[in-house]
């Protein structure tokens, strides 16, 4: 593997993701727009809501989103024959599958970035300050890869980007209804903890409030590792098995 190959891979994919507006607009306008609407809809104390405890919901929401957008894309270079042209240049699996998942933390982080500023204009004050804020970073970083791996098992069995996009609802909703910004009840709290996205948000909740030393923390990085390193190595597993790189 050749890391200058992975190098541009990722400059090219980069590049792309700037060029397609609706891109552009699922990746970064999005997670803008939903954390306006939710601030400023359920933000007001007096209706009993606390918008810091909704922060780390959102910055969850977005990075799970990004199964769609990774599973669109996938869908459409397979529809167009462009994996097919990929697969006669010098380019090996290895160098395009971690192209794609560095691609997409990337994407990820800039995501939470965008989250922050927004959230930090209408209000949001994490207890634990920028240093809080800093260490969020690899922890989403590491759970952006749970959302490419279900992305590629989306793309996988996904003939079109049509049907990709509605496919990738199923890993989409239930995260969003349990787990993300809608809180969770003691009913629902069992499910919710079979996915990755009620750990992510119970560690950026003890991160933000300033309780790092909460071992509950280390358990939570550690689930959401488990989760993302099985997930994402069944989506590359399977993809590489169905789908000609």
């Amino acid at each position: 593997m050749k890391l200058q190959a992975v190098t541009a891979l990722v400059k090219m994919e980069l590049k792309k993701v700037l060029r397609q507006p609706a891109t552009m607009f699922l990746n970064l306008l999005f997670p803008a727009v939903l954390t306006l609407t939710f601030g400023f809809a359920f933000g007001d104390p007096e209706l009993g809501m606390d918008f810091n405890l909704m922060v780390p919901g959102l910055i969850a929401y977005a990075c799970i989103f990004i199964i769609m957008t990774v599973s669109q894309s996938f869908s459409t270079e397979r529809h167009d024959g462009l994996l097919k042209r990929m697969n006669m240049t010098p380019m090996t699996s290895s160098e395009f599958m971690i192209s794609q998942l560095t691609t997409n933390m990337l994407i990820a982080i800039v995501q939470v970035v965008v989250v922050f500023a927004i959230a930090s204009l209408i209000g949001f004050q994490p207890q634990s300050g920028l240093s809080g804020i800093a260490l969020a970073f690899p922890v989403i970083a590491l759970f952006s890869l749970s959302s490419v791996g279900l992305g590629l098992i989306t793309a996988t069995v996904s003939k079109t980007p049509e049907t990709a996009t509605g496919v990738s609802f199923i890993f989409i909703l239930p995260q969003m209804f349990f787990g993300t910004f809608i809180p969770i009840t003691d009913s629902t709290r069992l499910i919710a903890q079979f996915m990755p996205s009620y750990y992510v948000i119970d560690a950026l909740n003890l991160i933000f409030s300033g309780n790092w030393m909460n071992t509950n923390l280390l358990v939570d990085v550690g689930v959401i590792a488990v989760f993302s390193v099985t997930i994402v190595t069944i989506g590359i597993m399977l993809f590489n098995k169905f789908v000609k790189i």
